[in-house]
């Protein structure tokens, strides 16, 4: 696959959908995938004043693209602060537009920060939804602090600690989606959402759009990412397993959670 179709782009009247084509690798994020996403979404701004955000094939996002960041970390490549993953979804949160998550399929430790900072989420009755990082022995830095803003306590701690898979009709019960719906009716909702959405005022979305980061008190998204990033070096500076079990999943050894 060519690097410039990672992120396709169909504009519509009102709004445009922003589809991560990454299939082969279940729409994980390289570092040429964050940076086409990073891209888009500045093509978009102030274009558009709703982004239909949504995965090909099978999968919304599997997270990261771990055997790509193993191998970086092995060749003593540094991460780029302006491209990582953190710098996306904080991207998201800051972009005028207001996001809709259409979840097509399977949704993995950054598909589910995905969801978490967009503002709404529909999810077909397909759709699954996990954080493995404790089969990798680390903490989910980022789908951990955006999943605490978005579910009760028992729950955010039941998906991190089991690493089980909820559903999509779970995932509505629970209130990380807004609604589940049948497959093949997940792009006809989310744009008839994302259509209504788009006749109103985009200065009034914006300023709405922030307004829900600062009431009751405001929320720091990149703050809570940079928190959940320190948290994961605190575990690797006390154990190997962390590394060993990446090295395992680089040599293609499925972890527990990773499914």
């Amino acid at each position: 696959m060519s690097e410039e179709n990672l992120v396709v782009v169909e504009e519509k009247q009102g709004y445009a959908i922003m589809r991560i084509n990454r299939p082969a690798k279940r729409n994980a994020m390289s570092k040429a995938a964050r940076i086409a996403m990073l891209e888009a979404m500045e093509q978009l701004k102030g274009r558009f004043g709703v982004i239909v955000l949504t995965g090909t094939d099978v999968s919304f996002c599997a997270g990261l693209d771990l055997k790509e960041a193993s191998a970086e970390r092995e060749a003593g490549i540094e991460p780029d602060p302006a491209t990582s993953w953190q710098a996306v979804n904080v991207a998201i949160r800051a972009h005028p537009a207001v996001f809709i998550a259409a979840v097509n399929g399977l949704a993995l430790g950054g598909g589910v920060t995905l969801i978490n900072v967009c503002d709404l989420a529909i999810a077909s009755e397909r759709a699954s939804m996990g954080m493995p990082e404790m089969g990798f022995a680390t903490y989910p830095g980022l789908a951990g602090p955006s999943t605490q803003y978005s579910l009760t306590r028992k729950r955010h701690a039941w998906m991190m600690f089991t690493t089980d898979r909820i559903d999509g009709a779970t995932a509505e019960r629970w209130g990380l989606v807004n609604k589940v719906v049948p497959h093949e009716e997940l792009m006809a909702e989310a744009e008839a959402v994302a259509a209504k959405i788009g006749q109103f005022d985009p200065v009034a979305l914006t300023v709405s759009k922030g307004a829900m980061d600062q009431i009751p008190v405001q929320i720091d998204w990149d703050g809570a990412f940079t928190f959940g990033v320190g948290k994961i070096n605190e575990i690797n500076k006390m154990t190997a397993a962390g590394s060993e079990g990446l090295a395992r999943f680089s040599q293609g050894e499925r972890l527990v959670g990773q499914g």
